[in-house]
């Protein structure tokens, strides 16, 4: 009985010591960086016997006592340096992503995000060993991505693989606390929202503060990025479907008490039978007008295109029969291609070729649909979204269709007349994960 009770008092003393310890790591981040105050008291500690480490899932920190000990006597700084870097990951909304993304490449390039801002923060109190490591490697990557975000260090992770090797050397000089606990929940989804607020707060005080200090810049910039306001290409896409008779059973509107009293006291004979269609939001009528101008990359125009198919595929977002006319234009019409179900789009997109890379004329799309409806060839168009990436001639003329430019993030954004929506997706937004 004794030895249980020295055991649960050693327990209970290394507990003390590890939360003394996650306090001065704490008080360290926020005296040199007071602008993470905020994020800092939004998360309580938890103890975790075997954890091995420190994690996060936005609501706490959860630790390791043994290990906290053992850590902060091998290299003090290292505390600090994973409560600094795992605040990061949920500032920049980090683990919120999880679920939508390759979770090895991801957590990669999370972390190295995380330890590119921390480095350029220049504080000594929490440099550890390996840093003159990890600056060699980021010098590296810098002359491969242009800005170490975690979207831009994702999608080059997914281009330039790594090798088996070539993970175990990332994991040892960028990871510090374990991702188990990333995976979506009810209440994280819900805490998202309050990162959402926490993150814009942060930001404000860090504007100021930067002012009076300097050397905040990557910490800002990646702020910016991860508050910036994205656009959902699939909800822009349901703006463009229209209400239509969709062949299957309507159960919302059949009534089975007098359908089965039909066949209870009249044999096979129900007093009502179901009726065959539904009205549903989806897309029938539909065009997508492409700038193949010179100046439009063909890789960004067919990501375009193939998230466009990813999106519409869904059987949900289908009729049985649809009327998608796909139409590339520079300075003139230089294909249309119609779409009539989910087998031509598929064929589409599996041998997709861009013609024109002349000027830019948006004037020749409009009339070329004006003439299609003419024709009655689009009898019931909802709208028509035009990718481009810049200055083009606009008609003159409001189209008797909603209009939206869907434009390339980082591109010279023209002024559109005052019937045209706007929309502005980043190079990662088009990314097919």
């Amino acid at each position: 009985m004794s030895d249980m009770a020295d055991d649960a008092k050693q327990k209970e003393n290394i507990e003390k010591l590890a939360i003394k310890v996650l306090g001065l790591a704490r008080d360290t981040v926020v005296v040199n960086m007071r602008f993470l105050d905020i994020a800092a008291a939004a998360l309580k500690l938890i103890p975790m016997d075997g954890l091995n480490g420190m994690a996060t899932d936005s609501l706490a920190i959860y630790y390791d006592p043994k290990w906290v000990l053992e850590t902060y006597e091998a290299e003090p700084n290292m505390i600090a340096r994973t409560y600094l870097h795992m605040m990061l990951h949920l500032i920049f909304f980090h683990s919120f992503q999880y679920d939508k993304v390759d979770k090895v490449y991801w957590s990669f390039a999370c972390d190295a995000a995380v330890e590119n801002t921390i480095l350029s923060l220049g504080l000594n109190e929490v440099r550890i060993k390996k840093d003159a490591e990890i600056e060699a490697r980021i010098k590296i990557l810098k002359k491969q991505v242009d800005s170490l975000t975690a979207e831009k260090l994702y999608k080059h992770l997914r281009i330039n693989e790594l090798s088996e090797a070539g993970k175990i050397e990332w994991h040892l000089l960028f990871n510090r606390d374990e991702h188990k606990f990333w995976e979506p929940k009810t209440e994280v989804v819900i805490m998202k929202e309050q990162w959402v607020k926490i993150s814009e707060r942060v930001k404000a005080d860090l504007k100021s503060f930067t002012k009076a200090r300097g050397g905040n810049e990557e910490l800002l910039f990646n702020l910016k990025e991860a508050t910036r306001e994205r656009h959902d290409y699939g909800e822009i896409l349901k703006r463009f479907t229209v209400l239509g008779e969709d062949m299957r059973i309507n159960d919302d509107e059949f009534d089975y008490i007098f359908y089965n009293y039909g066949l209870t006291h009249f044999g096979n004979m129900p007093l009502v039978e179901p009726l065959e269609y539904k009205d549903s939001d989806k897309i029938r009528d539909f065009v997508i007008a492409i700038d193949t101008s010179a100046s439009c990359r063909g890789e960004i125009v067919e990501n375009f295109l193939k998230k466009t198919f990813d999106i519409l595929k869904d059987s949900e977002s289908f009729f049985t029969k649809v009327n998608i006319h796909i139409i590339q234009c520079d300075t003139e019409i230089r294909d249309d291609k119609k779409i009539t179900d989910r087998d031509e789009l598929k064929e589409y997109f599996k041998s997709i070729k861009l013609k024109g890379f002349g000027g830019t004329d948006f004037r020749p799309v409009f009339d070329h649909v004006d003439e299609l409806i003419k024709k009655k060839e689009l009898q019931k168009l909802k709208g028509l979204i035009y990718f481009s990436d810049g200055f083009g001639i606009f008609p003159e003329r409001m189209p008797s269709y909603e209009v939206m430019f869907a434009f390339l993030e980082g591109e010279d954004i023209p002024a559109l007349p005052p019937w045209a929506m706007k929309v502005v997706l980043s190079e990662d937004s088009l990314i097919i994960f």
